[in-house]
């Protein structure tokens, strides 16, 4: 079985091609379309690694990636955020809240499963 890769965001434009890219490259995959729904996904079947968009209904990116954060339990998901939010301020609070990465949009597919492979291999080898 491949890593599992939840892929949150509330645009299917965003969603499909992302979960094809994750899939073509051998990851399983899930899918939320809200933070509410992301926190039930990880809290019943944690990911390794969750694609984290911030401009969430009800609960944003930026207080899903905190509640994670915050459980002990969920310390080896890894979580990158991808967001059209590219600030300077937006980017240093998602790193402060517990983000691993931070890659803004418009993305390149190569660089996010460059650092998708990255994380993955920095958890594997601190196991």
């Amino acid at each position: 079985m491949g890593k599992k890769i939840l892929i949150v965001d509330d645009e299917p434009s965003i969603i499909v091609p992302l979960q094809f890219l994750m899939e073509q490259n051998g990851y399983d995959t899930m899918v939320a379309f809200s933070g509410e729904e992301a926190m039930e996904s990880i809290l019943a079947d944690p990911p390794d690694l969750i694609l984290l968009d911030i401009m969430l209904p009800i609960i944003d990116g930026f207080e899903v990636c905190q509640r994670v954060r915050e459980r002990s339990e969920l310390d080896h998901v890894r979580i990158i955020m991808i967001t059209a939010m590219g600030s300077e301020a937006n980017i240093a609070k998602g790193l402060a809240l517990g983000a691993d990465a931070y890659i803004t949009k418009p993305f390149s597919n190569a660089a996010v499963v460059e650092k998708v492979r990255e994380l993955l291999k920095q958890k594997d080898e601190t196991k």
